[in-house]
């Protein structure tokens, strides 16, 4: 079993319930299991601002699926919750599962980036995953405290269920 870190997002279709689900989804398959769960944060979309705020979380999980079987398997969980893949970037969505980490590897594949090409840049997935492992070592060796303190909130709110 090999821990991952998933960052998961949404802004459509009641996200907080979207999130909510697709964690009982992950969680329900036989080749993963689930660690632990961040709080819940909203955010400011990034790029078009004619949209709703996002509700973001990390989570950690086990899984013996290899990095593309899990990236399937997390994209077929996104389709079952309406996810429908529009041209453009950083447009609304139902749900968004992105593999951050995956162990220690490093993963450069046209269909998977790992460590997620954006992941020092993102307070939305910076504090959430600072939150559950606090003293992680981000490939090639980099500490996310050290990320985090680099990476102003930029409005990121804890949320309250």
């Amino acid at each position: 079993m090999i821990t991952v870190y998933i960052g998961l997002g949404s802004n459509l279709s009641q996200p907080v319930d979207q999130l909510q689900q697709a964690l009982v989804a992950i969680d329900q398959h036989p080749q993963i299991q689930l660690l632990n769960t961040s709080s819940f944060y909203s955010s400011c979309p990034m790029g078009p601002q004619d949209q709703p705020d996002y509700v973001n979380a990390v989570a950690a999980i086990q899984t013996t699926l290899a990095p593309l079987a899990l990236l399937d398997a997390l994209q077929a969980i996104e389709n079952q919750q309406g996810r429908q893949r529009i041209d453009g970037r950083w447009t609304a969505r139902t749900l968004d599962l992105d593999i951050l980490l995956f162990g220690n590897q490093e993963i450069n594949n046209p269909r998977l980036q790992v460590p997620h090409y954006g992941l020092a840049q993102r307070e939305f997935v910076l504090y959430p995953l600072a939150e559950i492992a606090p003293d992680l070592i981000i490939p090639p060796g980099q500490s996310l405290q050290t990320l985090v303190a680099a990476c102003a909130p930029n409005g990121l709110t804890k949320l309250t269920l």
